[in-house]
């Protein structure tokens, strides 16, 4: 069943530039398709989705349930969704367990730059100084990235 729901979804989000960040599909037949989109996702995009895939399975075969949605804040970031993000504030959690909080101020195809201050020992003297932290990250050493939301 699963391959037939990507299918569907396929032919739902063909010719836009909606992508699927998460699919899930329970033993009980409850699926879940979180979405997103390079220039903004619609309830209309969300819509065609679904219907796209109910309107294409049959109930009588298998009872099943659906949900369509965007992918919400606190989710963690697909590769695609990186560059979408750039000028936010991120937690990225390394493979090693290291948790960075920092402003995600480039991403590519294989990497993103962080960028974080500090409030570190002067060299000499008493006293702390404001220091300007700067890191690139493959995206092979990054186990999840979540936008986080600040006030």
């Amino acid at each position: 069943m699963k391959e037939k729901v990507e299918q569907l979804i396929a032919e739902g989000i063909e010719g836009t530039d909606i992508f699927v960040v998460d699919l899930t599909l329970s033993p009980s037949n409850d699926i879940k398709v979180l979405l997103d989109s390079d220039t903004g996702l619609t309830l209309a995009d969300c819509k065609k989705v679904s219907r796209a895939i109910e309107f294409n399975l049959d109930r009588e075969e298998a009872d099943f349930s659906l949900t369509v949605a965007s992918a919400g804040i606190g989710e963690p970031l697909v590769i695609r969704q990186y560059s979408k993000n750039v000028g936010r504030k991120v937690k990225v959690t390394l493979q090693d367990g290291e948790v960075i909080e920092a402003m995600m101020t480039a991403a590519d195809e294989e990497s993103i730059q962080l960028e974080w201050k500090s409030r570190e020992k002067k060299p000499t003297g008493k006293g702390k100084i404001t220091v300007v932290n700067q890191r690139t990250i493959e995206y092979r050493e990054i186990k999840q990235t979540i936008v986080l939301i600040t006030f």
